[in-house]
């Protein structure tokens, strides 16, 4: 898959909540914080994210997409 965004990090998925049409899907990076991406559940489900999944953060102005290769 192609993206714009530049900057990426390596990122963990540490807790996923989901409901009926969006998901929060929160991650520990490597680096000392902590990072949340709120996305849509039928993309948290394409991506077939599970707790402690390794995911590049891809971040592009205030958003934070996961990418799962």
């Amino acid at each position: 898959m192609k993206y714009g965004a530049r900057n990426t990090i390596q990122a963990k998925v540490t807790s996923i909540k989901n409901s009926d049409i969006m998901s929060l899907v929160k991650f520990d990076i490597s680096i000392p914080a902590e990072m949340a991406s709120v996305l849509t559940t039928e993309s948290a489900e394409h991506l077939d994210l599970k707790i402690g999944d390794e995911v590049q953060l891809v971040v592009k102005a205030i958003h934070v997409l996961p990418v799962k290769e």
